[in-house]
């Protein structure tokens, strides 16, 4: 594709080739590659010290690599400096300048760009529009709350139509109800630009709701890349199993028929394994189900309730299945539910996992 081309495109793919950057005898990042979609939303998904915000400084040019290449489109970008990438960023905290009136934080990008006052004022009231800011301009970032703070922000990324923009944690500072809000906001946001966006977060729901593809990063490698739906159901090792949503992982043990979870064989709807790999089956609360059923494609298990908290929209219960193990099973709190219907603490408890729940991983629980 030519360089005209790519200047009429509203977003650029992001090629990372090999790279790596360590700090002393620590990896940031090792060996990552990675092709992003030109127009995509993905998450750079990890625990702290992951290596996730070294990357997203890495392809904004803020931190050299010790090796590898950035490319943006067909341009290699790894030795271009950050004012010269053309992106658009988002920090966790915000970078306004108190000094200066939402409007011109907003315009800030187009006045070192050289651009008219004239057309300043169009994309910013345009960028304002955006947002849902109108006629906040004249206001004084003092004078905002913190998610009005975050929309100038969004405002700012967005004001000179990057093709690609950066986010580095930006809801993290927002209360629970606001950043669940501007999550859905950043997506509608994101399908009316088109631009290429990455985001950064530590919050596996936040990736959830929010990626087009989510890619897991840790101890500075890239575990697994996948659509959302795809990585929660088909975590590709223990790490991903156990960071993505709620879950216990079980250990497994090995036959010559198959795998045998605490002492019946496992029913699953895939094929069984073969060879003597350790194997973790993964449970997560919400596909277990109340049963005393002993149908074929039912796993059952048996122990004691050992908790029952009630959180709103459902009764997380914990149940001790005996020799050190427990796990949780997520109900439904509907108003039809009758409290009798809830289980009792020290009472036994039957619980079921369906052939076409099942979710198993190579490896060995700790």
């Amino acid at each position: 594709m030519s360089n005209t081309d790519h200047e009429n495109q509203k977003s650029l793919p992001i090629g990372i080739k090999s790279l790596s950057k360590s700090y002393g005898d620590v990896y940031a990042l090792e060996d990552v590659s990675l092709d992003i979609k030109a127009g995509e939303f993905i998450t750079l998904l990890g625990p702290s010290g992951s290596g996730k915000t070294t990357l997203l400084m890495t392809i904004a040019g803020f931190v050299s690599p010790d090796q590898g290449s950035i490319y943006f489109g067909q341009q290699e970008m790894t030795m271009t400096p950050p004012h010269m990438r053309g992106l658009g960023m988002v920090f966790q905290n915000y970078a306004l300048f108190p000094f200066m009136s939402v409007a011109e934080n907003v315009g800030y990008p187009l006045r070192v760009r050289g651009m008219s006052e004239t057309d300043q004022k169009k994309k910013i009231d345009a960028a304002l529009e955006m947002v849902q800011l109108e006629g906040y301009g004249e206001r004084r970032i003092h004078q905002l709350s913190g998610g009005q703070k975050q929309r100038v922000a969004l405002a700012r990324a967005m004001v000179f139509e990057p093709k690609i923009i950066l986010m580095d944690e930006p809801l993290s500072a927002l209360d629970k109800k606001l950043r669940e809000h501007m999550q859905i906001e950043l997506k509608a946001l994101h399908q009316k630009l088109e631009a290429t966006i990455v985001y950064v977060t530590h919050d596996q729901r936040e990736a959830l709701t929010m990626s087009d593809r989510i890619a897991v990063i840790n101890n500075g490698r890239l575990v697994q890349v996948d659509a959302p739906k795809a990585l929660y159901d088909n975590p590709k090792d223990l790490f991903v199993a156990d960071f993505i949503g709620e879950s216990v992982l079980l250990q497994l043990e090995n036959s010559k028929d198959g795998l045998i979870l605490r002492g019946q064989p496992l029913k699953m709807n895939n094929p069984q394994p073969k060879g003597v790999d350790p194997y973790c089956l993964v449970i997560r609360p919400e596909l277990l189900v109340m049963s005393n059923s002993k149908a074929d494609t039912v796993n059952d298990l048996s122990g004691i309730v050992s908790a029952s908290v009630y959180q709103g929209e459902s009764v997380l219960v914990l149940v001790d299945l005996g020799k050190d193990t427990k796990i949780s099973v997520r109900l439904p709190a509907s108003k039809s539910q009758s409290s009798n219907n809830i289980p009792e603490v020290g009472k036994p408890i039957q619980l079921g996992l369906h052939a076409e729940d099942v979710i198993i991983v190579e490896g060995t629980v700790e």
